[in-house]
């Protein structure tokens, strides 16, 4: 569910005309719905009432601080993989102990940052991680709570570049090594093991890959503390998928019904890092039709917008409904695409498109996960202002980059 809908053949974001923002804000132009954003968190926050629980959004997925402090005042945490995305929510307002902090290249620094933030957990990829952390820790006076991350082996039917629970993907450790894993890592005098955690991947549509990972987890528990390995929290991830054509995704009811009978028995802390689902819908990126192309062997839609504001379908082959504002007559089959200097720049192929001519509006759906947060300079570009719209309200909540700021970190 969201907000994006026509009215009177216009496209709106709640009560607000798409079309309306982009002649203020001028193109590209990234547009969220406040509403579908609140909405989505209350769903998922829903379906695990009743059960010992924190949602960590995922800031990759975009982390404008507009966003970020709607998600806050909600009592949401954050899962961030970076020392920038730990800045981010702390000045954001949430809380270190809603903070989990994953990834597989944590540097000294960041590490160190972390502990004296107190952040809620690490989650802990690897065995020379640990023994960093543990250093760090060491050299602070700090014993930290870690959890580690398992690679359970399971395929969860997703585009290969964002499946991350398999034995050839580089997160985690393979679940066949896991016991090893948490009886050296339990040794660092430093760290304190308390939680599995798991991500097996994005996008995912289905609720069977979770169960089959979660099943393999449940099993390591059960012999992990056979060894006397307590485990008290369990990071089951993020991944679900949303609808960008005609997927049939889970709703946060349907799976929290299907995994919570394995999860109750655990008398464990669940831990969920949403970001897509939150954000995905909640978000278009509006451009402006520059050229109508005819061409010997296909047509092409040229618009202000490429493939470094919003490089999804470039990158992942990623499709998303690309729709004119406001209706019009006549229809066009083409290509839809940018002004960079790659062929590969692209936002739709072979489309069956509006009448849209020279000066029209269009909008790229379903954009608010991994668009703006993607984002380049590339071909010396700006990048693009971002909106929040609130009922019959909006206001800018990133301005569009000026041409100095291109070069105001460089010196010649």
């Amino acid at each position: 569910m969201h907000y994006f809908g026509f009215k009177k053949g216009q496209l709106y974001c709640e009560n607000v005309k798409v079309s309306s923002i982009a002649k203020s804000t001028g193109t590209p132009v990234y547009i969220y719905s406040k509403r579908t954003i609140v909405e989505h968190y209350r769903k998922i926050d829903e379906a695990f009432k009743g059960t010992d629980h924190l949602i960590c959004y995922a800031l990759k997925a975009n982390s404008n601080f507009a966003i970020i402090k709607l998600l806050q005042k909600e009592g949401c945490g954050a899962d961030i993989v970076s020392g920038g995305e730990l800045y981010k929510a702390l000045k954001s307002g949430i809380s270190p102990l809603k903070i989990v902090y994953a990834g597989v290249g944590k540097t000294r620094d960041e590490i160190k940052t972390a502990i004296k933030s107190r952040i809620f957990m690490f989650n802990i990829e690897s065995m020379p991680e640990a023994e960093r952390i543990n250093s760090v820790a060491g050299k602070l006076g700090k014993k930290v709570e870690v959890a580690l991350r398992i690679n359970p082996d399971v395929d969860p039917d997703t585009h290969h570049y964002i499946t991350t629970g398999k034995k050839e993907n580089k997160f985690g450790i393979n679940i066949s090594k896991a016991k090893e894993f948490f009886l050296a890592t339990g040794r660092l005098k430093n760290l304190k093991v308390c939680g599995i955690h798991t991500h097996i991947g994005s996008q995912i549509t289905k609720v069977e890959p979770y169960i089959m990972a979660l099943k393999k987890v449940i099993a390591l528990k059960k012999e992990l503390e056979k060894i006397g390995i307590i485990i008290t929290r369990l990071n089951i991830g993020g991944g679900l998928g949303i609808i960008y054509k005609n997927e049939n995704p889970e709703t946060p009811a349907s799976f929290a019904k299907k995994i919570l009978p394995l999860l109750k028995p655990l008398g464990v802390k669940v831990i969920l890092e949403p970001g897509r689902f939150i954000v995905g819908n909640s978000g278009i990126m509006a451009a402006q039709v520059q050229y109508i192309k005819i061409g010997e062997v296909k047509n092409y839609v040229i618009l202000d917008a490429g493939m470094n504001d919003f490089i999804r379908p470039s990158l992942y082959g990623a499709y998303h409904d690309i729709v004119a504002v406001r209706k019009t007559k006549g229809k066009i089959r083409a290509d839809v695409v940018g002004p960079i200097c790659e062929s590969g720049d692209f936002f739709g192929k072979n489309r069956v498109l509006p009448g849209v001519k020279d000066g029209d509006y269009m909008a790229v759906m379903s954009a608010g996960a991994y668009g703006f947060s993607m984002s380049s300079n590339y071909n010396c570009r700006r990048k693009p202002v971002e909106v929040l719209v609130d009922g019959s309200k909006y206001k800018v909540i990133r301005r569009r980059e000026s041409f100095a700021d291109l070069f105001k970190e460089e010196k010649a």
